[in-house]
């Protein structure tokens, strides 16, 4: 059963201005900004502007024009943030199986260091 939206989830009202964030990076579609409980050196989260609730919720309901500056707002922050050369990784849960914990989409923008195993089986 696919994530329903709550208009009440932490990056909803971080856009609504009610919960402060360090942008790294504003777009018309698109906002960037450091997690606040980072697992890398580099850690932001890019996320759209739109209630999205997951990727293919995302792809399904947006706009040609959210979805061409997400992934370039993505690609932006690797750029900026100096990731590109020794690598990053892109991270979305979606989910209960993937671990989703806020319903609105993001991306985990990880780097700065190496970031080992992608997945660790128990």
């Amino acid at each position: 059963m696919p994530t329903p939206y709550d208009p009440q989830n932490i990056f909803a009202r971080i856009l609504r201005g009610e919960i402060p964030n360090k942008t790294v990076l504003e777009t018309e579609h698109s906002l960037a900004f450091h997690d606040i409980a980072p697992q890398a050196p580099v850690h932001v989260l890019v996320i759209p502007k739109g209630p999205y609730a997951s990727f293919d919720h995302f792809i399904e309901k947006a706009a040609p024009a959210e979805i061409a500056d997400f992934n370039r707002a993505i690609m932006q922050v690797i750029a900026d943030l100096g990731l590109a050369e020794m690598g990053y990784r892109i991270i979305s849960n979606a989910g209960v199986h993937g671990h989703q914990e806020v319903p609105h989409l993001h991306m985990h923008v990880l780097g700065g260091a190496p970031l080992g195993p992608m997945l660790q089986r128990s």
